[in-house]
């Protein structure tokens, strides 16, 4: 029997791919999107620069769920049922057709996230889905028949037979309260994909340097990621820190973000292979001066500043470097290290660790354990992915799974 009215809380990509997939299921009923902003799918449209990255070109579930720090063992269910390939031809089958970077990253072929929020927006219009903005849910009462009444903060009731929450991660804990009062366990949300902040220190100076890849490892801990990296004016990002923030989201949290990274500029190189490398070097050009002549690929600024940073002045050629500065720049280029002081999250891009308790949802149908005709989608739940179109990819599959058994 086909629900009489379905409600979906949130306006990301979670939400309204629950409210059109649950449209299409349930043609008679009615479907309702709140959204508490006056703003729509605003992650959708920042991500990937503005181009959307919608998923990524990985087809073996058992390889994709290992891109997410927290939801591995639970998104193998879930991907069996909603996978990469059925995000590619869900959205090709209306019409949006999706490339394929070098990186395995998505895009739609417009190279525009509009793409995305049109394709998304026009279903939900075709579809009859009614969208309310301004609607901050405060609390949600259920009622003798198992049925919902949502109290707004800004008044007004909203009635549902079915609910689905995919109202997105928060960082802070108060922000869940409204879910707590369910009975739901919370665990506690804290940042994930941040950048390093590193304060007063001459690598800012670079900024808008990157390098195609590093090795970034935080002392003290077992966190070690590779990637490429990005200096910016207030320290570094890129996809090596941002995965470095995500499978230590809680590690870094526990440190207060005060820590040390170590950098590894050409982590293909061992120090013993640099020594032979600077060897070689200095004996075929002797007469050049170090800090213009690198014996290794790297971004000509970076060399100039690590050349710097060793004490090697500029006239210095490589004939007269002695062993002393030599070996403080082959440290440099394999274990910099760099005192990190806070982060950077970006409002609208950033992502949470934490959420609703994967232990009080049936992952085969996204329904709560708890309170019968409640469904979860999103980052809501304690899932999260590292960069590169996974936390989308979570989205997509966990909405289509709550909207197929609302």
């Amino acid at each position: 029997m086909n629900a009489k009215k379905i409600i979906v809380i949130g306006g990301g990509a979670a939400g309204f791919f629950a409210a059109i997939n649950a449209a299409e299921n349930n043609p008679k009923a009615t479907v309702s999107l709140l959204e508490k902003t006056n703003k729509l799918l605003s992650k959708v449209r920042v991500s990937g620069g503005g181009r959307c990255n919608v998923t990524h070109a990985c087809f073996d579930n058992k390889l994709l769920v290992k891109h997410y720090p927290r939801g591995e063992r639970e998104l193998l269910n879930v991907f069996s049922r909603f996978s990469t390939e059925d995000t590619i031809n869900w959205f090709q089958q209306r019409g949006v057709t999706l490339k394929t970077e070098p990186d395995g990253r998505m895009f739609p072929d417009t190279n525009t996230s509009e793409t995305i929020v049109n394709c998304l927006l026009q279903a939900a219009e075709r579809l009859g889905v009614i969208i309310k903005q301004g609607a901050d849910i405060e609390e949600i009462i259920k009622d003798e028949n198992n049925s919902f009444v949502l109290i707004a903060g800004n008044g007004g009731n909203f009635y549902c037979d079915k609910l689905i929450i995919a109202s997105g991660g928060n960082s802070r804990e108060t922000a869940y309260n409204w879910l707590h009062k369910l009975g739901h366990t919370i665990i506690k949300p804290v940042p994930s994909l941040f950048t390093f902040n590193i304060p007063n220190h001459p690598i800012t100076q670079l900024m808008g340097v990157s390098v195609p890849n590093a090795r970034v490892r935080i002392q003290n801990t077992k966190l070690e990621t590779e990637g490429p990296l990005l200096i910016t004016h207030w320290g570094m990002s890129g996809p090596a820190v941002l995965k470095a923030s995500a499978w230590g989201a809680r590690t870094l949290s526990d440190l207060h973000y005060d820590f040390t990274a170590q950098i590894n500029w050409l982590p293909k190189h061992t120090e013993e292979k640099l020594r032979i490398v600077f060897k070689d070097y200095r004996e075929e050009y002797a007469p050049r001066t170090i800090i213009n002549n690198s014996p290794v690929e790297l971004p000509k600024r970076l060399w100039e500043h690590l050349v710097t940073m060793a004490g090697i002045p500029a006239d210095m050629r490589w004939a007269d470097l002695p062993k002393k500065n030599s070996n403080v720049l082959i440290n440099s280029l394999i274990n910099d290290e760099y005192k990190v002081k806070g982060k950077t999250t970006f409002k609208e891009e950033f992502v949470t660790c934490g959420g609703i308790s994967l232990k009080e949802i049936d992952l085969t149908t996204m329904q709560s354990k708890l309170v019968p005709n409640l469904f979860f989608a999103g980052e809501i739940i304690d899932v999260d992915g590292i960069t590169g179109g996974f936390n989308f990819q979570n989205a997509w599959s966990t909405a289509w799974l709550a909207a197929t058994n609302v």
